[in-house]
Formats: C-alpha cells, structure tokens, sequence
C-alpha cells in the first residue's frame, strides 16, 4: 500500500504543516486561540491539542512512546497551556520523523495489535493503514486549524504538498 519514501514525505509534510500553524497561531493572542469557531474540538488551541493527543497515542502504538491515559473526550483541554502545547508539538514532530526514517518496508507490510479505546477492544490492523490513517488524521485537523486561523486573521503558509521545500523535515532555527 504504502513505502517508507511515503511516510519519510508525510512525516516530513506533517512537520512543515505543524510548523506554519504553530506559527501563524502565535500572533494571535490566547482568546483568539481558545476562541469557539465551531470546529469539533472548538477552538485552534483544542483542535491542535487533539492532533497532538492523537499522533502520541498513535505513536505509542507504532513506536512504543509512552501512552496517554486521557481520553477523546478530554483531548482538547489535555494541554492547556499555550507555550507547553508548542514545545511537545515540536518534540513529537522531531520524533516522529525519526521514526519515519527509521521505518521498513517488511514492517510497514506487517500488522499491528493494539486496544483500540474507539471500538473497546482489542484490534489488529494492516500496519500500513493505520500509518495511512495517522497521516490522514493529521492532514484532516490542520485543515480545519488553516480555516480557523485564515478567518482569525492569521497567515498560515500554504498547505500543498507539492510546494513542500527540501528541507521541510529539519529543524527551523
């Protein structure tokens, strides 16, 4: 379904994209962060708080990062502050792309087991979807911080793929 190229791209996709966000997000003030603008998870802060409770409780699986005990329903507020938020975003992007480069075609051709708190039970899936999926899940929730923050006022960068610079999965300075 998928190569390691595929997902060294989206890992590297993924952190450019975080990178805009985050810094789009920082000219606004903190109101117009936790601002309800009717996304499911509220407001830029909740929904950007969700995707990082997410991607780490994906990872957990993928990778064996420590898991997360809360759950969806307090996905939103599992960050609250601000500057917190911003530094364990940029530490899961740094990780997860070294995962990413890390990953091999005979593992992402194997399937992965885990307890899925969505379904209540145990499941096993073609790890190469799930790993679709993780990217998809991310793709989808900064989709909807961009519109938050273009109606705020913000100025994300743009989001196609392909205008991702070379260098997008290293660290900015």
């Amino acid at each position: 379904m998928i190569t390691p190229a595929y997902v060294d791209t989206m890992a590297r996709y993924n952190a450019w994209q975080n990178r805009s966000l985050y810094r789009a997000a920082d000219g606004l003030s903190d109101a117009a962060r936790r601002e309800d603008r009717g996304a499911f998870f509220g407001s830029i802060h909740g929904t950007l708080s969700h995707l990082l409770w997410a991607d780490i409780l994906w990872m957990s699986r993928f990778d064996g990062w420590e898991t997360i005990e809360a759950g969806i329903s307090e996905s939103a507020s599992w960050v609250a502050d601000w500057v917190d938020l911003r530094e364990r975003r940029q530490e899961a992007d740094t990780r997860i792309l070294a995962w990413a480069g890390a990953i091999t075609q005979d593992r992402l051709d194997g399937d992965l087991s885990f307890f899925s708190r969505v379904l209540g039970r145990q499941a096993t899936k073609p790890l190469d979807f799930c790993v679709v999926h993780f990217f998809n899940h991310q793709t989808h929730h900064r989709g909807q911080v961009h519109a938050m923050l273009t109606a705020a006022g913000a100025k994300p960068e743009d989001t196609d793929l392909f205008v991702m610079p070379d260098d997008a999965g290293e660290p900015s300075h």
